[in-house]
């Protein structure tokens, strides 16, 4: 095994991480792949810690174990926030699971140069050709280190039965109209949006919007490529964002509510009822299901839309912030952990995977399962959309990305201004360049 040899650059990958920084050091749960009286055991690290996603996973796992006698899959699903530290430490410390979740861009790119991840270009070359495009944001000089699994656009997810209640026939579409419904909401004694900024990136997710709808394509390509903030339109993006907080649309406590955990979490208060909508990923139902005594989640009562346009903005409104999962297989892994990966992108698993409602799934075998009417509706606006932005901290990488979200999050609190948001990001992009 190789996944220790690499310390000085796993440490240096580290310490610019801001926004993992609290959970670098050593991680005694690592993955730990090995031969026990002559079977391999491999780890696999996920994120679908809820139903119907987590058993789907072990049973998959154990459809793997018997085409593949000798094979042992050690599975460890956990909540999103907690995989996030996990894998930070475990990048620190080069003790990686076999297989574990890629988000791509800038990270991905950390972590190649750290030597962390396996180049499954050439082993995986028939599942790349089927994925097509999606894979694009895992490649790195022109080789392939992940498989996406699931792509998917954030956007509202809300309860169609409270818009009822206030009055609201149709989701706005405008920001001037996103307004309007988050009054009438009010009106009605219903509290508009959850956000759970207490893990700071779906606040920040509003300001990747705004920006988005406030630049041009091509100032927010070049921006990747340059790390230059300098463009109005990033300030711009703040002034929206500020002019949304003057509505007070939030739930209480919104600046320390988790995104996902719990049912006092921001996906919590919406899968309750608690409040009317949510801006989340596609990964929405699945995760109110898991909140729900029922498992159902809002159910029927789900429904979704785009983030509005911002009137005056020099972005494309049917362009969509988002991004997707990827399952990437660590430097030091047996090579029975990328025969796992190809078979996670099977038609069989994927077609699965879409029956659940765990996402959106990128092998085109499986886009006809997708049942869930909202998140079929979802599948088309992906699909039709001319541009799709990946999540900022993604593209920028973890330096750029968690100052940004840093500065965000002190937006959201009344701490910061839209210009300090901007100077942030600058001062940090300067420091990577």
């Amino acid at each position: 095994m190789r996944r220790k040899t690499r310390s000085a650059a796993v440490a240096a990958l580290c310490a610019g991480a801001l926004m993992f920084a609290s959970a670098c050091g050593s991680d005694s749960d690592g993955g730990d792949s090995s031969s026990k009286g002559g079977d391999t055991t491999i780890t696999w690290w996920h994120n679908s810690n809820n139903e119907p996603g987590k058993g789907y996973y072990e049973q998959v796992a154990k459809d793997f174990e018997a085409d593949n006698p000798g094979v042992k899959v050690e599975i460890t699903a956990m909540a999103h926030e907690d995989m996030v530290d996990k894998l930070a430490a475990a990048f620190q410390s080069g003790d990686m699971p076999d297989i574990y979740m890629e988000r791509g861009g800038g990270e991905l790119a950390d972590h190649v140069e750290a030597g962390l991840v396996r180049d499954i270009s050439d082993d995986a070359a028939d599942e790349i050709a089927k994925i097509g495009g999606s894979v694009a944001g895992w490649q790195n000089d022109g080789k392939t280190y992940a498989l996406p699994f699931s792509m998917g656009v954030v956007g509202f997810w809300y309860n169609t039965d409270l818009f009822e209640k206030a009055g609201i026939t149709a989701p706005p579409t405008t920001m001037t109209e996103l307004y309007d419904v988050i009054a009438k909401l009010k009106a009605a004694d219903i509290t508009p949006i959850s956000v759970g900024a207490g893990d700071k990136w779906p606040a920040a997710h509003y300001w990747y919007y705004t920006a988005l709808r406030s630049c041009s394509e091509d100032v927010l390509k070049g921006a990747v490529t340059s790390l230059d903030f300098s463009d109005p339109c990033f300030v711009k993006a703040g002034e929206v964002v500020e002019d949304l907080l003057k509505t007070e649309p939030f739930n209480p406590g919104f600046l320390s509510t988790p995104a996902q955990e719990g049912a006092t979490s921001a996906s919590g208060l919406l899968a309750t009822g608690k409040v009317a909508m949510e801006m989340q990923g596609h990964w929405e139902p699945g995760v109110m299901q898991g909140l729900t005594d029922d498992g159902k989640g809002l159910g029927d009562k789900t429904a979704w839309f785009p983030f509005p346009a911002v009137e005056g903005g020099a972005g494309d409104p049917a362009a969509q912030l988002g991004g997707g999962d990827a399952w990437a297989v660590s430097e030091g892994a047996p090579d029975q952990a990328v025969d796992l990966v190809k078979y996670l992108l099977s038609d069989e698993v994927q077609i699965g995977f879409a029956e659940n409602d765990m996402g959106l799934p990128t092998n085109p075998a499986a886009s006809g399962s997708v049942k869930d009417p909202a998140l079929a509706g979802l599948l088309e606006v992906r699909d039709a959309a001319p541009f799709i932005q990946l999540y900022f901290d993604t593209a920028f990488g973890q330096s750029v990305g968690g100052a940004m979200n840093d500065e965000i999050a002190l937006l959201f609190a009344g701490k910061a201004s839209p210009q300090d948001v901007v100077d942030a990001t600058q001062t940090a992009a300067d420091e990577a360049k």
